[in-house]
C-alpha cells in the first residue's frame, strides 16, 4: 500500500487495508511512505507496518530543492524495487502521493497487478504518469475519460470513516453533546484538521450576523488558530480546535461551511445536509474548485471562492438559509451522489486482480 504526503491519501489506504485484512485476516501489508511526511505517524498508528523513501515532490516555483529531484527520485526507485524484491506482494495499490510513484512503478515492471485510487475529480500528477502501467483505476467522479484509460476506470467513490456511512447518532443526542438547543439551527464549520485561515477570518467577521439569524455555530477553527478564538465560546458558539466526533457534528447540523478536499465531499455527499463549500485556492491544479464544481453543476452544493467572499457570503447564505425549498432540494441532490460502498468496492476490483 502506498498513499501520503496528505490525510486525503493516507486514510484512503488504511481504510483500504481495514478492509481487506477484515476480509483476509492473515494477510500480510506494508505499508511505503515518504520520510518525513505525516503517513510515517500515521500509519504505525493504525497498526501497519511502514518503510519510508526519499522522496518530495518538484516544487512548482524554481527553487533549490529541485536540483535534488532526480537524486531522490533514482534513489527511491531503487529503494523501492529492493522493498518489492523483498516483501512480493500479490498486490499493490496506491492511493496518491509521492511516494506511490517510484512504488508503482517498480511493482509494474515485475508484473505485479497494480490498482489505483483517485480521490479528485482532477487526478494527481503521480496518478496520470502510472496510468498506462496499472490494471484499475478506481476513481470518485464521474468524468475521468479525460485523465485515465476509459476501460480501466471504476468508478467506486472514496473511502470514508465507517462510522460515517451511517450516522447513528440522534439529533438529540448530538445537540446535548454539544450543549446546544433544538429551538434554534445549527452551522457546522470545517476547515480541516489544521484549520483554514480564510475560514475562520470569515466566521469571526459574521459571528454578530449568525446570532442575529438566530443561528448556533460548531466551529472548528483548527488546532493552529484555537488559542486565537477561543476567547469566542458562548453559549450558542462552540469552538473547537479539532472534532473527535464527526458523526454527531453532522447529526447536529443543518447546514455545513467546508472546504473541498476529496474526502470532505466524499463525506458531505453521505451526511446530505445543505452545503458551502469555499474551496482553497493554493492546492495542486486548484483541484478542490473542481471536486466543488461537479457538485455545484448538479445543483449538489454552493460554491464560493475566496476572492468572493467579502460581496457573496451573505447573499449566498441567506438565498439557502431563508428557503426552506431550496434546502430540501441542495439536501437531496448532494445526497443521490453518496458512494457509502466505496471502500467494499475497491476491495472488489483488488480481489478480482489477485484470483
Amino acid at each position: 500500500m502506498s498513499g501520503g504526503g496528505t490525510g486525503g491519501h493516507i486514510y484512503p489506504a488504511i481504510a483500504i487495508a481495514n478492509e481487506l485484512k477484515r476480509r483476509y485476516p492473515d494477510a500480510e501489508f506494508l505499508f511505503v511512505g515518504a520520510k518525513d511526511r505525516m503517513e510515517m505517524e500515521k500509519v504505525p498508528q493504525a497498526g501497519y507496518k511502514i518503510e519510508g523513501l526519499w522522496i518530495t515532490g518538484i516544487q512548482r516555483k524554481l527553487t533549490l530543492k529541485n536540483l535534488l529531484f532526480p537524486i531522490k527520485l533514482i534513489s527511491s526507485l531503487m529503494r523501492a524495487n529492493s522493498i518489492v524484491s523483498k516483501f512480493k506482494p500479490h498486490a499493490v495499490i496506491g492511493t496518491g502521493g509521492f511516494a506511490s510513484g517510484p512504488l508503482l512503478k517498480m511493482a509494474t515492471t515485475k508484473g505485479i497487478p497494480c490498482v489505483l485510487q483517485e480521490q479528485n475529480s482532477f487526478a494527481g500528477i503521480t496518478n496520470k504518469l502510472l496510468k498506462d502501467k496499472v490494471e484499475k483505476i478506481c476513481v470518485a467522479y464521474e468524468g475521468m475519460e479525460k485523465f485515465f484509460p476509459k476501460d480501466k476506470i471504476v468508478l467506486t467513490g472514496n473511502p470514508v470513516r465507517s462510522d460515517l456511512v451511517e450516522l447513528k447518532a440522534t439529533k438529540e443526542e448530538a445537540l446535548n453533546y454539544f450543549e446546544l438547543s433544538d429551538a434554534k439551527k445549527v452551522l457546522l464549520v470545517l476547515g480541516g484538521s489544521l484549520g483554514a485561515r480564510r475560514i475562520n477570518q470569515l466566521i469571526v467577521d459574521h459571528l454578530e450576523y449568525f446570532e442575529a439569524l438566530g443561528l448556533q455555530v460548531i466551529w472548528q477553527c483548527g488546532k493552529g488558530y484555537y488559542e486565537t478564538y477561543k476567547v469566542h465560546q458562548s453559549e450558542n458558539i462552540k469552538v473547537h480546535a479539532f472534532l473527535n466526533s464527526m458523526d454527531k457534528a453532522y447529526v447536529a447540523a443543518d447546514f455545513i461551511i467546508s472546504r473541498a478536499g476529496a474526502g470532505a465531499v466524499s463525506e458531505l455527499c453521505l451526511v446530505g445536509k445543505p452545503t458551502f463549500f469555499i474551496p482553497s485556492p493554493v492546492v495542486a491544479e486548484d483541484h478542490q474548485t473542481m471536486n466543488a464544481l461537479s457538485l455545484v453543476k448538479k445543483n449538489a452544493a454552493i460554491m464560493i471562492k475566496e476572492k468572493e467572499l467579502d460581496d457573496q457570503f451573505k447573499s449566498e447564505f441567506e438565498s439557502v438559509f431563508n428557503s426552506s425549498e431550496k434546502q430540501v432540494e441542495l439536501s437531496k441532490n448532494i445526497k443521490a451522489l453518496a458512494l457509502p460502498n466505496a471502500t467494499a468496492d475497491i476491495c472488489d476490483e483488488i480481489e478480482k486482480l489477485i484470483k
